[in-house]
C-alpha cells in the first residue's frame, strides 16, 4: 500500500469526497452533498481533511465546531466528527485514526479541549472504531418524531 498523507481538503476533491459521502449520508443526493462539502471546505468552523494513495482519496473526515451542547461535554465550542469514512479497500489500516488525529490538531487549533461524535445505535463497526479511538460512549439516545 502506498503512503498515505493526510491534508485538508480543496475544491478538486470535491467531486470524489461527495461520492464517498453518498455511501455514508444514503439519504442526500449528489448535488446536495457537493454543495455542503463545498460550504464545509469554505468555512472558519468546519473541516474536512482527506487522506490520499498517491492522486486517488482513501477516506475523508468532516469535522465542525459545535457551541451550542454536545451531550457529555464540559466545554465549548466542541470539536464534532460529521462524517468519517475510508473507502473498503483502504480499511484496517488506521486510516481512520490518523484522519482523527488530523481532526483533533484541527480541533486543538481552534481552541477546542474536547471532540465528539455520534453514530447510529446499530452501528457496531463505528462503535467498536471510536472506541479504539480513545472515545467513551457517554449516552445513548433514541429520538422520536411524530408528524402533527
Amino acid at each position: 500500500m502506498n503512503t498515505m498523507k493526510i491534508t485538508e481538503a480543496k475544491k478538486e476533491d470535491l467531486r470524489e469526497i461527495t461520492l464517498m459521502s453518498l455511501d455514508l449520508f444514503k439519504d442526500h443526493t449528489f448535488n446536495e452533498m457537493y454543495k455542503e462539502f463545498s460550504g464545509f471546505i469554505e468555512s472558519e468552523t468546519d473541516a474536512v481533511f482527506i487522506s490520499k494513495a498517491g492522486n486517488e482519496i482513501a477516506g475523508f473526515i468532516q469535522m465542525s465546531l459545535r457551541e451550542d451542547y454536545v451531550e457529555g461535554s464540559h466545554s465549548s465550542p466542541v470539536a464534532y466528527v460529521e462524517g468519517i469514512y475510508v473507502k473498503e479497500a483502504y480499511r484496517k489500516n488506521g486510516i481512520a485514526r490518523q484522519l482523527v488525529n488530523s481532526g483533533e490538531e484541527w480541533a486543538k487549533k481552534k481552541g477546542c479541549s474536547q471532540i465528539a461524535s455520534d453514530i447510529e445505535i446499530d452501528n457496531t463497526v463505528s462503535h467498536a472504531f471510536h472506541l479504539r479511538a480513545g472515545f467513551k460512549e457517554v449516552n445513548k439516545l433514541i429520538c422520536f418524531l411524530k408528524d402533527i
